[in-house]
Formats: structure tokens, C-alpha cells, sequence
């Protein structure tokens, strides 16, 4: 098993390579943080997950409806089973995201790049899901085809 990420910076190896080919594998993603600004990492990784063959889920407060997916407010609001809950917020606030994600019976949490906490990777991983933090799909897309 390899591990990867930022020894140095974060005193651990936090995402494992088996784990991030795991998820890169589950179909339904819901994107917390994706509105429709062209300019944000989250519209252009989500248009990636959807040209891959995911259905994206937009989750932002103003529930819009991106890349032809319609929006919801909340995880919880969405009416149908997620296996991704990609986290596109800064790390002060992912935590009641991931809370979020266990609680509607997500898969997997993706912590995007820079959006650290370590507590809230481990209450998912307590509940079973697979974890993958401070990396981006479409770099992983990159290095693993």
C-alpha cells in the first residue's frame, strides 16, 4: 500500500494511493462549494468529474444549477444516495461537512487541496468512509488516467 501526501507539512502520509483510485472509481459526486464562477477551482474540477463519467451534485447556498446539474442548499436536502462528498470550503468549515456526509451515508469525503482537518477525516474514516485529503481529482485524474 502507498502512501501519500505531505510528510513533512503534516507530521503524517494522509491520503492512501489504493484509497484515491477507490474514490476516483464511485459515479455520484456531490460538490459542496460548486456555484457557477467560472474562476473557482470547483467549476472547472466538477466540469472534469462530469467529462469522466461522474454525475456531479452542486451544493451551494444558493442552490444553482451548474453544468446542467441542478443545485441543492444542503447534502441533506439531495434526494437520492451520494458516494463522494467533495469538499471545495476552507478548513474551518469542512468539518461540519464531513459530519454532514457521514450522517447522509456518504462513501467517501475528498478534502481538496489545502482544506485540512484532521479530526474530521478521522470521525469519517471511524465511520467507515474512505478519506482522501489536500488533494484534487483532476490531478489525481492526471497521474492515474
Amino acid at each position: 500500500m502507498l502512501l501519500v501526501g505531505n510528510l513533512g507539512l503534516w507530521g503524517a502520509q494522509i491520503s492512501q494511493e489504493e484509497d484515491i483510485k477507490t474514490v476516483l472509481r464511485l459515479k455520484t459526486w456531490a460538490v459542496v462549494g460548486l456555484g457557477n464562477n467560472p474562476e473557482r477551482a470547483a467549476f472547472g474540477v466538477s466540469k472534469l468529474l462530469q467529462n469522466k463519467g461522474h454525475r456531479i451534485v452542486p451544493v451551494y447556498p444558493r442552490a444553482e444549477t451548474v453544468h446542467g446539474e441542478v443545485g441543492y442548499k444542503t447534502l441533506s436536502e439531495i434526494p437520492f444516495e451520494i458516494d463522494v462528498v467533495d469538499c471545495f470550503v476552507n478548513s474551518n468549515l469542512v468539518g461540519k461537512v464531513v459530519d454532514e456526509a457521514i450522517s447522509i451515508g456518504a462513501k467517501a469525503v475528498w478534502l481538496q487541496l489545502d482544506v485540512i482537518d484532521l479530526e474530521a477525516v478521522d470521525r469519517a474514516k471511524a465511520a467507515g468512509l474512505l478519506t482522501v485529503m489536500d488533494r484534487c481529482p483532476a490531478i489525481e485524474y492526471q497521474k492515474n488516467g
